[in-house]
């Protein structure tokens, strides 16, 4: 039932998207509106289900364009709808959402459930689910928030987005993908924050932290160093850091610029025994200290095969353990057996957790100008 409804939710709501960002409520100055570009959503204590702090980033008024201090406004209620309209009676300006496109969650509430934080964006006009999401590690949403101080979080969150899409940040993910994947797989991956401390006493900044697994709306754990690596791998996302390999004479360090992940079902009379997954890693030599060899290139080659096996496996473990196929593995392994498609995805739940996989890497390495001339 749920996935009809949400369904039904999800066309209205495509149908509404096109229109909402630039429909304003009534005829209102825009110095007189506080449009609001973030939002933080926590278990409420007490009484209260749900705490929603919201930002604006700095503002602008009038001609000039003064920028003014973030706003951060803040509310416990008993329903997120609740907690929005309340929203205005805290401010003198005209409290507008249409322009959200950053949602946090704290970790108590995913560790809850975050249906119900979904399921409101999905069907609300003015938000939708084309937000960028966020899971705030070992901490609240609405310290998340408040992280930027006057000048607002905005902008960190929209550089960590940019770098993402260049390739220099981890995987990031809108609400409509992790719904989506929560409604057709049962979990779901999103990136992960940390609220630390900076060296001015009493300001604080938001960090990646990993990513966060979500099964069944509900927090599995996290993967973070390595497996974080690993789950970018199993995702065709290029991993977003550098590899240095020490070598007799030096070291060299390589910087991974792409993945393609390959899945293999290995089928005994009909049923799923195992299955292998074949990783492709193209690579380029960004540093080099000393003289290279060709014998020294394989060596190289090598290690960032290990390496990104490494990750592969732990990954894949972890996401074993929690019973959580977040990266989409039983319905590739469909496409690759279309014959057997329907029946890998009926066993897929069932013997996920449990099933043989082994992973290869196979890694091109691209040279140095100077050394194809030398």
């Amino acid at each position: 039932m749920r996935v009809t409804i949400t369904a039904l939710v999800l066309v209205g709501t495509m149908l509404l998207s096109g229109c909402s960002a630039t429909l304003l409520p009534y005829a209102r100055e825009m110095g007189d509106m506080a449009l609001l570009r973030t939002m933080g959503v926590d278990a409420g204590e007490g009484d209260y289900q749900v705490e929603v702090t919201v930002s604006t980033g700095k503002r602008a008024y009038g001609l000039q364009g003064e920028s003014q201090p973030s706003l951060v406004l803040s509310a416990q209620r008993e329903s997120l709808s609740a907690a929005c309209l309340a929203m205005q009676g805290l401010s003198d300006s005209y409290v507008f959402y249409g322009y959200v496109d950053q949602l946090l969650l704290g970790e108590e509430l995913t560790q809850r459930s975050v249906w119900p934080v979904l399921d409101y964006f999905a069907q609300d006009a003015q938000l939708g689910l084309g937000v960028q999401l966020w899971a705030v590690r070992g901490s609240t949403a609405s310290q998340a928030v408040q992280a930027g101080g006057e000048s607002g979080v905005e902008s960190r969150l929209s550089t960590l987005q940019t770098d993402s899409e260049m390739g220099a940040a981890g995987a990031s993910r809108t609400a409509g993908e992790v719904f989506s994947d929560l409604l057709e797989r049962g979990s779901a991956y999103l990136p992960a924050l940390r609220v630390q401390e900076t060296e001015q006493e009493g300001q604080t900044a938001l960090l990646e932290a990993g990513y966060a697994v979500l099964k069944d709306g509900v927090l599995a754990g996290y993967l973070e160093g390595e497996s974080a690596k690993g789950l970018e791998l199993l995702v065709n996302q290029a991993p977003s850091d550098v590899l240095e390999v020490p070598l007799p004479q030096g070291r060299v360090v390589v910087r991974v610029t792409s993945s393609a992940l390959v899945c293999i079902p290995r089928l005994e009379n009909g049923q799923l025994t195992a299955v292998d997954l074949n990783c492709r890693v193209t690579a380029e030599v960004a540093e080099v200290e000393g003289e290279l060899t060709q014998e020294d290139l394989e060596q190289v080659k090598q290690a960032v095969d290990d390496r990104q096996q490494r990750r592969l496996t732990q990954a894949l473990e972890r996401l074993q353990s929690w019973g959580a196929d977040c990266v989409g593995l039983g319905q590739r392994l469909a496409m690759a057996d279309p014959a057997q498609g329907e029946k890998l995805l009926e066993q897929w739940p069932e013997v996920f957790s449990s099933l043989p996989v082994q992973a290869s890497v196979e890694t091109s390495l691209t040279r140095l100008l100077f050394l194809e001339s030398s």
